[in-house]
């Protein structure tokens, strides 16, 4: 018996990384699975984002795992998009138990300096895009009166990152989205909770304006950023998407179910850290 047995669950940003991880991690627990994805670029991010080759092996590997799956490339800015997969997946599957808003960018530069566009498409991607999935899902779970949603924050959503103004503040801004969330849903005894994960190895921290940031000078390489890494956790590390994953299975099963409105830290102790200065001295 599986703990997520019977259940269906959304998952945007579901083409690798974390969100990846979490599609397989409740799909082992018995949920079948609606993956979403961009699978496209946005030009002002500054590292590749997913594929539909992607989406097509997390596909492959929910499968081998003998549970359904429905597979989209959606993207979640767009209202329409996400509304017509939500109505492809009760179609398919009756109901959706589940909401993991996974999805999102992140990108660097000075707040002086962010050109417009960055700061635009990291709000709406972030931020007004897990609006949109609420809406899309709102419907069904408050006529099902009953589910899960689970928003991924960040650390950054309750702590700020030097160079990447537009990220914290999306991140902070999700979880006033999460806790409004939780108290309107609450009568339909849906749970709306946020995870905030430390810093995962993914390919949004896999490149190298992220490995100037954490060796602290530009032209940074990938073995000194695994050094420094080391620094942000207590128990030292990059972390990996699949220990997130533990996390989400958790408010996604009937274990949370008079748990909502929480900021869950799946962070390696990264907040009980006294920090560092980040900041250069000025020229």
């Amino acid at each position: 018996m599986g703990r997520l047995d019977g259940k269906v669950a959304l998952i945007t940003g579901a083409a690798r990384g974390q969100g990846r991880s979490h599609a397989l991690a409740m799909a082992r627990e018995g949920a079948e699975i609606v993956a979403l994805d961009i699978c496209e670029q946005i030009d002002s991010v500054q590292y590749g984002l997913a594929t539909e080759d992607d989406l097509k092996e997390t596909v492959s590997q929910v499968e081998a795992l003998d549970r359904r799956v429905l597979a989209r490339k959606v993207d979640a800015r767009d209202q329409a998009g996400l509304d017509a997969a939500v109505a492809e997946a009760l179609s398919e599957f009756g109901h959706i138990d589940v909401v993991a808003i996974n999805h999102g960018i992140w990108t660097r530069g000075p707040l002086w300096d962010l050109p417009e566009q960055s700061w635009q498409d990291t709000i709406d991607m972030n931020l007004t895009a897990v609006w949109k999935t609420l809406k899309a899902v709102a419907p069904h779970l408050r006529e099902r009166r009953g589910g899960s949603v689970i928003i991924t924050s960040s650390v950054n959503g309750v702590e700020g990152q030097a160079g990447s103004a537009h990220y914290t503040a999306a991140k902070h801004g999700a979880l006033g989205l999460m806790k409004a969330a939780a108290m309107e849903f609450a009568p339909y005894r849906v749970r709306v909770n946020a995870i905030m994960p430390g810093f995962v190895d993914t390919s949004m921290t896999n490149w190298q304006g992220a490995w100037d940031m954490t060796s602290g000078h530009e032209g940074g390489t990938r073995e000194e950023h695994e050094v420094a890494a080391r620094h942000w956790h207590v128990f030292g590390g990059l972390m990996q998407p699949s220990d997130i994953s533990g996390a989400v299975v958790f408010l996604a099963s009937d274990e949370s179910s008079r748990i909502t409105g929480i900021e869950m830290p799946v962070d390696s102790g990264h907040l009980v850290l006294s920090t560092f200065n980040p900041a250069p001295p000025p020229d």
